[in-house]
Formats: C-alpha cells, structure tokens, sequence
C-alpha cells in the first residue's frame, strides 16, 4: 500500500504460521507506550485507523494490521485441517504478529469483522489480552440466534456473502465499487465519511477477485465453524475476561435490531459499552469521539 495515511508509521508485512500455512500479514506500527492493536472491519483494511491513530500513538504503541483475507494480507483457499478464515485462525494470525513484534501482553481496539476476530483472540488467549475494546457488533452466535425479519433486512449482506460460491464472488466482481458505493455509502453518514485516499484503497484492494472470494469465505466461516467454536465456549463456560468496553452507533443498523451490551454481558465478566451519536463506521465518522473515549478506557480510567 503506497499513501500518507499514517505519516510516521512504519509500514512492514509480519509472516506468521497456522497450522500448515504460512500467512504474510501487512502492518503499520508507530507511537510509544503500551502496545494496541487495530483491526478493521468489512471490506476495509488498516487504513480505516488513519484518523484516530496518529491521535492515540501520542500514549501507545499503534499496530494497524490487515486481516488474512483483506488488504495485501494473504487470502489462502481450502484448508487442510480447519476452515481457513475461522475467527479461530484470524486470531492467531494477530497473536503471532504481536509476538514477533515483541509484545506478548497488549490491549486491542476492533471494528466490525475485526472486532469478531477480537473476540475469538480474547477468548482463546487470555493472558495476551489486556484490554478490549469492540465497535459496533454484537456476539456472533447471539447475533444468529436473535434473527428475525428486521436484523435480515438490515444485515442482508451476512446471508447473501454466505451462499454456495462462486454466486456472491460473481456478483460482486462484476462491478465492486457498486457494491462498495451501496453498501458502505448507503449508510447513515453515506460517503461523506471517507476520506478520498482511504477510500481509494478500499477500492483497490476489492478489485483483487481473491479479496472478493476470501470476505465471501470470512462470513461462510462466521455462519458455520465460528458458531460451533462460540456453541462449544458457551456450552462450557468459556467467557471474556479482560476489561470490555463495547462501543456502538446510535444510528447504525446494530441498533435497530439489538442492545449489544445486554448481548456482551451475557459474554464477559467485566463490560462497560455505550452508543456514540453516529452510524456504524466510528473510526471515520467520529473520530474525535473515538480518541477520547480509547484513550480513557485503555490507560485504566
């Protein structure tokens, strides 16, 4: 990726094992402080941080990573042992990368579809995660089970990138910034909220026909192997332990349909949350908000 949304930033591609695979996995990196770690949601990469990370760099340590599957990270096909973009792996993927970097203890800030990879880090690795903080989603497997005709209508794009490929791969390669343009434009601050560079980059990366297969395969994963991981953690007591603040918007489809933090008090010991009076892109529509209320919770306020 060649821009200047994160000037200062060291830019490097972490190389991590899973299983059999080895997956490259690009990030920035910039700051001093307590390490955190970024991740992005659908069908963005790192460069959704650009306006709040400088920002927090100011007390932390940033890294802004792309999730196997997105951006220039590594988009495997198949899987021997494990669907390869299970939350499961995804989060491993994140670990490996703090662990090469040198951090073997830090605090993660995820939006979206990086927000469930969170989850699944905080649940599988606990002594690695110090503090969590999540946007815009409620668990994946509450989400499910609380589907009635207002969450399918909102989140319609979770059952139409699940069907059988090649049928969403087609579709949506067949023109990709339509696809871009009406789902993410379509919401509630529409275009306005991206900026031109960032916006290009989406682009770019969503024109690659392996992004579009492997976004299709993370949500198939979320709709089959992750709900028996998250069954299997419920089913034996397995919950969140580290401090979770969970942060949604006010005017976004989550809360048409939910009250996440009545949904992440029935998955964390240890939860705070509130809406911000915007939509579901938070990074980019409120971002001031964000910094503010990151740098609170993650320096134990």
């Amino acid at each position: 990726m060649h821009n200047t949304l994160f000037p200062g930033f060291e830019r490097d591609t972490a190389h991590v094992s899973w299983r059999e695979e080895t997956i490259a996995v690009p990030f920035v990196r910039g700051g001093e402080g307590p390490p955190l770690l970024l991740l992005h949601g659908f069908p963005q990469t790192h460069a959704m941080w650009h306006k709040v990370a400088p920002a927090l760099c100011e007390r932390f340590t940033i890294v802004a990573t792309d999730l196997r599957g997105y951006g220039d990270a590594s988009k495997p096909q198949g899987g021997q042992f494990e669907h390869p973009y299970s939350k499961r792996a995804m989060a491993h993927d994140q670990l490996e990368v703090m662990r090469q970097l040198g951090y073997s203890r830090f605090s993660v800030l995820a939006h979206d579809r990086g927000a469930r990879v969170a989850h699944r880090l905080g649940l599988d690795y606990p002594d690695a995660v110090e503090r969590m903080m999540l946007l815009d989603i409620a668990p994946t497997l509450s989400m499910y089970e609380h589907t009635d005709m207002r969450f399918a209508t909102v989140y319609w794009h979770w059952f139409f990138l699940i069907q059988k490929a090649p049928l969403p791969e087609t579709l949506i390669s067949h023109d990709p910034e339509f696809m871009l343009r009406k789902f993410m434009g379509g919401r509630h601050a529409g275009m306005e909220a991206f900026a031109a560079e960032a916006w290009s980059e989406y682009m770019r990366a969503a024109r690659d026909p392996d992004a579009i297969r492997a976004m299709c395969d993370d949500y198939r994963a979320a709709a089959t192997v992750d709900l028996e991981h998250d069954r299997r953690d419920r089913e034996q007591g397995r919950r969140l332990t580290c401090p979770l603040r969970v942060v949604w918007g006010e005017f976004g489809g989550l809360n048409q349909c939910l009250n996440p933090l009545e949904h992440w008090e029935q998955y964390s010991d240890n939860v705070q949350g509130s809406a911000f009076s915007c939509g579901h892109y938070i990074a980019e529509e409120a971002p001031e908000l964000l910094i503010q209320d990151a740098m609170k919770f993650f320096s134990g306020e």
